[in-house]
């Protein structure tokens, strides 16, 4: 029986010679391209050819990269933006707290020069906190009565006047301050050389404020004024700034001016003060009657 392949199934050369001479082939495009770059321009074209192709094979996985990419960048930058947040807050919380103890410095600096320049003796003290009474002005001070702190002793600033000693306990004390509704102080305007005595004023629209009561309505006062203590009262050194005038109104009908002052000391703003243990007072002529009532020295106002 013949055991050759039918003409129909006939496949050429054989595998084996087929191997061998695509081998031969491949060696000999190997070299040529090695030492010679024969296939060089034959990639180029292939290579640009399949361009399209690659694109549109990579097209997918870019654009998911792209996807999750944008997701990552978005909070990435969000928690920057917190960080950053944070950061500006506690700088800006930083800035405050140094502006604020630069104020305190410069504040305690100028009581340091006060105290230097002041004939009698004092003592710094720190505010600790508001009196509990909302229809008064009264500030509770860290020095008492283990400091020599007493009843009556004047409290003032490197602007002016702050108040007066009230009441005394052993390591702390009350002070009402000029504005409180209770509080006088003999003054004297130093352009005029008028004396009087102003008041606080702790309620009503002018709260905050101080009167000069009782002066007729010619007297030669002018906003802008600045009133000191005429040291009569025998508790206030002379000199000390006490007020500027705000406002003079005069009418007529009445025999008394409205003269509204606003206190120079840091009554509302400043938390340390200077108490005065010793306030030497001024002598007064015999034939000159008291400025202020015994009443009025206990920082309270004549009826």
């Amino acid at each position: 029986m013949d055991q050759v392949a039918p003409p129909l199934f006939k496949q050429g050369p054989s595998a084996f010679a087929r191997l061998f001479f695509f081998s031969v082939f491949g060696l000999t495009l190997l070299i040529a391209d090695t030492r010679f770059e024969a296939l060089r321009y034959v990639r180029m074209g292939l290579g640009t050819a399949l361009y399209p192709v690659q694109r549109g094979v990579l097209a997918p996985t870019q654009w998911l990269g792209n996807f999750f990419g944008y997701f990552q960048s978005l909070d990435r930058v969000e928690g920057e933006n917190r960080d950053l947040a944070r950061e500006k807050n506690t700088l800006a919380q930083t800035a405050l707290r140094a502006e604020a103890l630069e104020a305190e410095n410069a504040h305690l600096r100028n009581l340091v020069g006060l105290r230097e320049s002041l004939h009698a003796k004092s003592v710094a003290a720190e505010i600790l906190y508001d009196a509990r009474d909302p229809f008064s002005r009264k500030v509770i001070l860290d020095r008492g009565g283990n400091d020599g702190v007493d009843r009556g002793q004047p409290v003032i600033d490197e602007s002016g006047v702050v108040g007066q000693i009230t009441r005394v306990f052993p390591l702390s004390s009350e002070v009402t301050l000029l504005t409180d509704r209770e509080q006088a102080i003999a003054v004297q305007v130093v352009r005029t050389g008028v004396r009087g005595i102003a008041y606080g004023n702790a309620a009503g629209g002018s709260a905050g404020q101080i009167d000069l009561r009782f002066m007729p309505s010619n007297v030669d006062v002018k906003k802008d004024d600045l009133l000191v203590t005429s040291g009569l009262d025998g508790v206030f050194p002379d000199g000390l700034p006490v007020a500027h005038v705000l406002s003079v109104e005069r009418n007529a009908a009445f025999q008394f001016a409205r003269i509204l002052c606003a206190p120079t000391g840091g009554i509302e703003r400043n938390r340390h003060v200077l108490v005065l243990l010793t306030a030497k007072p001024v002598p007064r002529p015999a034939d000159e009657p008291p400025a202020v009532s015994p009443r009025v020295k206990r920082g309270t106002r004549t009826p």
